[in-house]
């Protein structure tokens, strides 16, 4: 066999490939005996129909289709090899000439990662937020775990905001009860904006026993999105207290002996909030700088997959699970049609190079992964959707993902590499050592950062096993 690459541009190649028929036979051999398992001719046993018969009864045309169909994943992966390209996706194969007992020549046209050259990151600056706790952001803490100890009693007046209500509704459209429409014995705290727009205008006034009527938009159900009638009846009120501020509160709220203790561990608790913050927006920050300093061209048919793939995602995964169409999510974010296709390319190319970069970087700097990394990163990705560790490993194996965790792991040790070689500041202009964070949630933190990096250019060592 002989091939020779083409580059059609820097994404892209074309792969001449020249076969002598001899390289053939097994392919030929195996086509023979695939229709031989298939077909029946009379005076010879099932399988033991020589070849010239077949030539003779079925052609010596669906033969060589076989042969070759056969034959070309094998010799397009010797041509892949031999030239070392990195492919992605699958190639468009056209068979240039067939010719019996002579040659097959065919050509293969598919997208490679482009050769990209890292240069000097160590002059990287950014700036993130400053790491300020306040006496007010305490105060708005403790005031909400104080808001979680609230107890409730039954109370003989009308509803005002901050009271629980026991309520019962009915919904209707175009006149018609809506077999999901109907609930009762809800509770919901007036103010909360938990339920439909307008029931607290609705709810509010009225003491138990008494009902109201209003429009709203219905957010879920068989009729999510459409305009109802909404019938809320009150059967109790109930108002809210809120236990003191004192010792006694801390007791019972957390394992502290004093509230000066629990506003202390809360002081505490807000900085490591905002330091995780603060890291996380260098990283964002910092793989922006390093995007900006590198030139990466993107293949059309990958950004293509990866755009129709976040559509697809979000129209019947996410928006499904909330019940909404793509028109009406548009509506609410107050987008056209235009700016969401804009954003959605905008977030796939940059998905990609984000990929391509770090995945360069990771070889440059021969950057290996390890079980017991892999492990921590699968139990953060296992609480993160709410599976079991067991369940999501065993996912993750059946899905052949497995590359696709090790990768994301690795691109985030690459960009923590990144990260440390840069200067951080803060808005104080005070220098940010990214070392006195955990090294572990650290590299783990960049992983995060890059998993939107999209699975069409995930590694192409199985692509490169596949015509």
């Amino acid at each position: 066999m002989k091939s020779a690459v083409e580059t059609l541009n820097p994404t892209r190649v074309r792969l001449t490939v020249e076969v002598p028929f001899e390289e053939l036979k097994d392919s030929l051999d195996a086509a023979y005996k695939k229709i031989n398992q298939q077909v029946t001719v009379k005076g010879f046993r099932k399988g033991k129909i020589p070849a010239r018969v077949i030539d003779q009864r079925f052609g010596r045309g669906a033969v060589l289709e076989e042969a070759v169909n056969d034959a070309l994943p094998k010799f397009y992966t010797e041509a892949v090899n031999e030239a070392e390209l990195n492919v992605l996706g699958q190639p468009e194969v056209d068979i240039t000439e067939l010719k019996d007992g002579e040659t097959l020549n065919f050509t293969a046209e598919v997208d490679v990662r482009p050769t990209i050259e890292i240069p000097d990151f160590s002059g990287i600056e950014v700036e993130v937020d400053a790491v300020e706790v306040t006496d007010e952001d305490i105060d708005k803490a403790v005031e909400q775990l104080r808001e979680r100890f609230a107890s409730t009693s039954p109370v003989e007046r009308a509803a005002e905001d901050g009271d629980v209500v026991t309520i019962d509704l009915q919904a209707k459209v175009d006149g018609e009860v809506l077999e999901d429409g109907v609930a009762e014995g809800v509770s919901y705290t007036i103010g909360s904006g938990e339920l439909l727009d307008g029931i607290d205008d609705a709810v509010k006034g009225l003491e138990p026993g008494a009902e109201a009527t209003f429009t709203s938009e219905l957010k879920g159900g068989s009729a999510a999105g459409k305009e109802a009638e909404v019938t809320v009846k009150v059967t109790q009120v109930a108002a809210r207290e809120l236990p003191e501020l004192d010792d006694e509160f801390a007791q019972l709220a957390s394992e502290f002996d004093t509230l000066e203790e629990l506003r202390a561990d809360s002081r505490k608790r807000l900085e490591n909030m905002k330091q995780y913050d603060q890291a996380t927006q260098a990283q964002e920050r910092v793989l922006e700088k390093l995007l900006e300093l590198v030139e990466v061209p993107v293949p059309e048919k990958l950004l293509e997959d990866e755009i129709n793939t976040r559509k697809h995602n979000l129209e019947h995964h996410q928006l499904g699970q909330m019940g909404l169409d793509l028109e009406k999510y548009l509506e609410i974010q107050g987008k056209t049609v235009e700016e969401f296709d804009a954003e959605t390319k905008e977030a796939a190319v940059k998905g990609i190079k984000t990929q391509f970069v770090l995945d360069e970087l990771v070889a440059k700097e021969k950057l290996n992964v390890n079980q017991e990394e892999l492990t921590e990163h699968l139990m953060r990705r296992a609480a993160s959707s709410g599976m079991s560790p067991d369940q999501f490993a065993q996912a993750v194996v059946q899905n052949n993902q497995v590359q696709l965790l090790v990768g994301e792991v690795a691109r985030g040790k690459a960009l923590a590499l990144v990260v440390e070689a840069s200067t951080v500041k803060d808005t104080n202009g005070e220098l940010v050592d990214l070392d006195d964070e955990d090294e572990d949630e650290t590299t783990e933190g960049s992983a995060e950062a890059t998993e939107e990096a999209p699975a069409a250019a995930e590694g192409s060592a199985e692509e490169k096993n596949e015509a």
